[in-house]
């Protein structure tokens, strides 16, 4: 006795259908009877209804229903449907291309975003808060390394690439310390990184 597995079937023009609802559609195409054709296809219409009630909170529901058992027909059930029966090519359409933006990136390990952070760097004039600005960048260079690369690296080599990136325009002082690797990743998703604290436990009250 063979087995009829899905793989050896035909491919569901619509999934949320189910392979009922599409064997149900080809038996009605064998239907000689224009009338009781026309009564089968409206049970389907029904069934696909009440399989898909989400389908009830789309604009002209059942507009698009009757195009879907037109579909599901490829076109070739001759029936009297109460919409105009949708053109095959309008199914047929591909997608227009995404465009996908052009630029370079330099070290793609930081990301575009980076770059743009540092080329916003000169507006800041505030002395401190550019400083701020400037450490906070280069924690976030140094979590992404670690990300891409699984492997250490040091501060000095964060500020090398930064003042690279920045086209020699940012120089972080080499006193300035960075967050541990342990901090950066394991930690970024419990504290904010300019904590570094521990999260305090909320007493309960009896």
């Amino acid at each position: 006795m063979g087995y009829d597995y899905n793989t050896s079937r035909s491919k569901l023009v619509f999934p949320e259908y189910g392979r009922h609802v599409q064997e149900m559609v080809a038996y009605a195409m064998t239907i000689e009877d224009r009338e009781e054709r026309n009564r089968a296809a409206r049970a389907i219409i029904a069934i696909m209804g009440a399989l898909n009630p989400h389908l009830r909170d789309v604009n002209d529901f059942k507009h698009k229903l009757w195009d879907h058992l037109a579909v599901m027909s490829d076109f070739k059930l001759d029936i009297d449907s109460p919409y105009p029966v949708p053109e095959p090519s309008h199914f047929q359409t591909k997608p227009e291309t995404v465009p996908y933006p052009q630029q370079s990136i330099r070290q793609k390990h930081y990301g575009k975003i980076v770059e743009e952070m540092l080329s916003k760097v000169a507006e800041v004039t505030d002395p401190h808060a550019r400083e701020l600005l400037i450490v906070g960048i280069a924690n976030q260079m140094k979590k992404s390394y670690l990300v891409w690369n699984r492997d250490t690296v040091t501060d000095e080599e964060i500020f090398r690439d930064l003042h690279e990136l920045s086209g020699g325009t940012v120089t972080v002082d080499p006193s300035t310390r960075l967050l541990d690797a342990k901090d950066l990743i394991f930690k970024s998703n419990m504290t904010p990184l300019n904590t570094g604290g521990k999260k305090k436990k909320q007493s309960r009250k009896k």
